[in-house]
């Protein structure tokens, strides 16, 4: 079985599908969206890779954001 790798231990990069304009009146860009706000409603969307288990990368964003509560809605398996 594969060593599953911690979040932190990844190399990430922005990937931009599209540009457009956000109306300041109606949010932020979600690149200038404070963590505190993503945390205070509650929504973080997760791309998990493959290998580790829904249940450990729960745990990997308990930890990281300190937070008390943390649970995923429905699967975060990949497609095989």
């Amino acid at each position: 079985m594969p060593r599953s790798v911690a979040p932190w231990e990844t190399e990430r990069k922005l990937i931009m599908k599209a540009e457009d304009k956000t109306d300041p009146r109606y949010g932020h860009k979600p690149e200038e969206r404070a963590t505190e706000e993503y945390i205070r409603y509650g929504v973080i969307n997760l791309d998990k890779p493959a290998g580790p288990t829904s249940h450990e990368v729960a745990a990997w964003v308990k930890r990281i954001l300190k937070l008390e509560h943390v649970g995923h809605g429905g699967t975060l398996e990949a497609n095989k």
